[in-house]
């Protein structure tokens, strides 16, 4: 089996504009040189979702993720979301409407082969886009099984209210709002993992890899240590390294091999 790289540019009713993603496809071939797989008529889908100075092209630039899910039968989907944090924003563009149901809903039209189950639906991403699929596991949780962070930015509020980029503050009020209003609220994922918990509601399996000199360690492992105080199904991992592509390349292998994927059990 290869794989299929589709370019898709489409509209979004949700966000009113025009959208891209990249969507990477499981197909049956015989004779390709250098890479073999597997494909069935119903395969699992990994949103896989990019950081703030990226867009959808960028996993398949910065690693070979087409090479890495080859024999996996698996769909990988790569939308740009642009620097809104997969968040309904205070400028009116709801990103998070947009990511968490309207995209899965267009792809499953798009693609019949893309399964429908929660089991075979999984999101991951790095920097901004780890805090959109931690995200997507604790708000979306009825879509989305299983949850993937690398070098996530998880708490938005430490962020914000730090002044550590005050060049982009009204980036960031445009996006969240002021920085009291992010405690406590659907943008905070420690309060979603608190509700979600509570409400009795499937949890989603979770994996969390940061860099022990990368600038968001700290947040980390305040996350870390909350999700394992709530009894989530977490996989918490650490290394040595900052916030740059040649850990991420490395750490997203492990993560396809985390997946609950029938390859890999």
């Amino acid at each position: 089996m290869n794989m299929a790289l589709a370019h898709v540019d489409f509209f979004s009713n949700v966000l009113g504009m025009c959208v891209q993603m990249d969507v990477i496809l499981p197909q049956r071939t015989t004779g390709q040189i250098g890479m073999e797989g597997k494909g069935s008529d119903c395969y699992p889908t990994l949103y896989l979702l990019h950081g703030m100075s990226d867009d959808h092209t960028i996993w398949q630039r910065r690693t070979s993720i087409e090479r890495y899910v080859s024999d996996l039968g698996l769909a990988v989907v790569m939308p740009c979301t642009h620097l809104a944090w997969y968040t309904d924003t205070q400028y009116g563009y709801r990103y998070w409407e947009y990511i968490s149901h309207e995209l899965p809903e267009i792809c499953r039209s798009f693609f019949n082969g893309m399964s429908h189950r929660r089991e075979d639906t999984f999101a991951a991403g790095l920097s901004m886009g780890g805090y959109g699929a931690f995200k997507l596991g604790l708000r979306a949780s009825e879509t989305f099984s299983a949850v993937a962070s690398l070098s996530g930015g998880l708490d938005p509020f430490s962020t914000v209210s730090s002044g550590m980029d005050s060049s982009r503050a009204a980036l960031w009020k445009g996006i969240f709002g002021k920085a009291e209003d992010i405690p406590g609220s659907e943008n905070d994922l420690f309060a979603l993992a608190e509700k979600l918990k509570a409400s009795g509601k499937p949890l989603p399996k979770m994996y969390q890899w940061c860099g022990t000199e990368d600038f968001l360690y700290q947040s980390n492992l305040k996350m870390r240590d909350h999700l394992l105080s709530l009894g989530y199904d977490l996989t918490y991992t650490e290394s040595s390294g900052d916030h740059q592509w040649k850990y991420w390349d490395e750490k997203i292998q492990d993560v396809l091999k985390w997946l609950p994927l029938e390859h890999n059990t």
